[in-house]
């Protein structure tokens, strides 16, 4: 049974991103097949793959590691979001389905709902829901992309304090989801800049830890080894 080399490519990204691979730690082939199950082969395709999006560096004499972002790269991946974003809004009001609208309407009112009454893991887990839904609304395949490995890497490189006031964070995007619903891409772009802003503060930087130690990985692609 083959393992499909994007799935293999998902438990390693997010067992970088969760810190159980720290930055600067070599990753060899033979570890991660046998650590996750697989072959050697979609280890390899995995590899390449996350060493495009910048997960991994390939070193001289030291092969795949984990790689080690500096606080400019950190700082580049907020300001280049901060200008994505807006445009995936401004697409959304253009591009959105009814099915889109219907589920930005809903986690919205959870979002107000979970403000009322706390709940930090529920509104860290709708931050995430909204902002994917709203860039699957600009129905750009190259966008999607972009701010899908952005989120992951922002993951990666910030810690994400709790909302200081919530109940006007999901306020902010009730403006921006009825600026969708009636196609008014500016104001969506607008309001989508100034949220940008705000939710930047709440950020800050991972501390980078060198070396090779290696956290228990809860996060398993298959059972059963395979062979190459």
């Amino acid at each position: 049974m083959r393992i499909p080399a994007h799935s293999v490519c998902t438990a390693i990204r997010d067992d970088i991103v969760s810190g159980v691979y720290e930055r600067g730690t070599r990753l060899t082939e033979e570890l991660l097949a046998r650590r996750y199950g697989v072959s050697r082969v979609p280890v390899r395709e995995a590899l390449r793959t996350l060493e495009a999006e910048g997960f991994v560096v390939t070193r001289r004499h030291a092969g795949a590691c984990v790689a080690e972002p500096t606080e400019q790269d950190a700082a580049d991946l907020l300001e280049i979001r901060a200008l994505l974003e807006p445009l995936a809004a401004a697409r959304a009001a253009q591009r959105r389905t009814e099915a889109h609208l219907k589920v930005l309407r809903g986690l919205v009112r959870l979002g107000k709902e979970r403000s009322r009454h706390g709940g930090t893991e529920d509104l860290r887990s709708l931050d995430g829901w909204f902002h994917e839904t709203l860039t699957q609304a600009s129905s750009s395949p190259g966008l999607i992309t972009l701010l899908t490995q952005l989120r992951h890497k922002i993951a990666w490189m910030y810690v994400t304090e709790p909302q200081a006031a919530p109940a006007q964070t999901w306020s902010e995007r009730a403006a921006v989801v009825d600026a969708v619903a009636r196609g008014d891409a500016e104001r969506a772009r607008t309001l989508t800049v100034l949220h940008a802003e705000r939710a930047a503060v709440a950020h800050r930087p991972r501390g980078g830890v060198r070396g090779g130690r290696v956290r228990e990985s809860q996060h398993a692609v298959n059972t059963v080894s395979a062979r190459n």
